[in-house]
């Protein structure tokens, strides 16, 4: 199987409890640097992520973000085969939108539209 161009993987997050014990293991083990929001900036190959404590359950999650060009119609298709919406869309101050999604296994995925849409 190989990735449709127009839906990249983007992003990566991983969800914790304790946000600053946390973003320390990734730094001792993988020398991640995140940014006082948590943000992992990709320096040469990878994808950025973050690691963000919610403050509410799910605490301890890892979830890749999949670019889609139209939240709407992706939301559509995703409940038409078998999927379910979780969370949004929902506005970000970059002007993208983000969602969370099951996949008809019950996987817990994120949607988020290019910068600017």
């Amino acid at each position: 199987m190989t990735t449709n161009s127009q839906h990249p993987v983007v992003h990566f997050e991983i969800g914790c409890a304790n946000q600053p014990e946390t973003q320390g293991f990734y730094q001792n083990v993988f020398g991640w640097q995140p940014n006082t929001g948590g943000i992992i900036h990709a320096d040469g190959p990878g994808i950025p992520g973050h690691i963000v404590s919610l403050g509410h359950e799910p605490h301890q999650y890892v979830t890749v973000y999949i670019q889609v060009p139209d939240m709407a119609a992706a939301l559509e298709k995703v409940t038409a085969n078998g999927g379910q919406k979780v969370v949004g869309p929902i506005p970000l101050p970059t002007g993208q939108h983000f969602a969370w999604i099951k996949d008809n296994g019950g996987n817990l995925l994120g949607l988020v539209t290019p910068a600017g849409t």
